[in-house]
């Protein structure tokens, strides 16, 4: 263990009590400015402070569902993109060599276990068994690993579509809430002052404005990510025919083998 010089200690300490300083200096910032945001209740946080229990559960459930619904597509847009990468990397090398044999499979990703399904395939048949049924057993592999590539891809984007569905009626209920608000206040007051009814209106409508801010972008990124996971499809598509077309021609490649061998000699 490393001992610390005597003549150190007081500037940890001072750089301690500083960066505490600095954090209790940011604290007081943020209250401050809290306080004084709150004081104005035309402004949002105003009247985000100034709105019932139920309108600010609403408001709070909104931005946490746009907050979701930006996390999803970026992460989904990423993970997309390394996928094609990937594919069309492995696509190319398969489509190169022209043959399974020696195309061990390379990685985790789509077309690695397709090949690996293949070659399962086609070891498990004997000699004496029918091409056709290898190449009918191999389909049926691969059909299954394209539609558990494709299941994965489209994880979460379903968060995206209820998002896009929910979100507008969410907000119109913590409309309906904040006009509530404002009719029991003119009852309370017997007066229809403005200063009465703006509060409950103003709630009302800053929950609409969520709403919408949350619905939006999800349906407009639930559109692009279909779009994008569609083309996904294709390309699993185009793997799994290159695996087929592959896996066929080394089947016939093995049945011409031994004849060529035989007239050879």
């Amino acid at each position: 263990m490393r001992h610390i010089p005597i003549a150190l200690v007081p500037l940890i300490l001072t750089a301690g009590r500083a960066r505490a300083q600095g954090t209790t200096d940011h604290w007081t910032t943020f209250n401050t400015w809290l306080a004084t945001a709150g004081q104005d209740h035309m402004s949002p946080v105003g009247m985000f402070l100034a709105a019932d229990i139920v309108v600010q559960s609403v408001m709070v459930a909104l931005a946490f569902a746009s907050v979701a619904t930006w996390a999803i597509f970026v992460a989904k847009l990423l993970t997309l993109a390394v996928a094609r990468l990937r594919l069309g990397r492995s696509y190319r090398r398969l489509d190169g060599l022209g043959t399974i044999a020696g195309n061990a499979p390379r990685g985790r990703g789509p077309l690695s276990a397709m090949i690996a399904a293949a070659v399962t395939e086609r070891d498990r048949a004997s000699a004496d068994m029918p091409r056709a049924g290898i190449k009918d057993r191999a389909d049926s592999a691969l059909s299954r690993v394209e539609a558990g590539a494709a299941r994965r891809m489209a994880a979460g984007t379903g968060v995206l579509a209820n998002v896009g569905s929910v979100a507008p009626f969410v907000g119109l209920f913590g409309t309906v809430w904040g006009i509530m608000n404002s009719f029991v206040s003119i009852a309370e007051t017997n007066t229809t002052n403005l200063a009465v009814v703006a509060p409950g209106i103003a709630e009302a409508l800053l929950a609409t404005a969520l709403g919408l801010v949350a619905a939006i972008p999800a349906v407009i990124f639930y559109n692009v990510l279909s779009r994008a996971i569609t083309g996904y499809r294709v390309m699993l598509t185009d793997a799994a025919t290159l695996v087929q077309r592959t896996l066929s021609r080394d089947l016939d490649r093995a049945a011409l083998a031994p004849p060529l061998m035989q007239a050879a000699e």
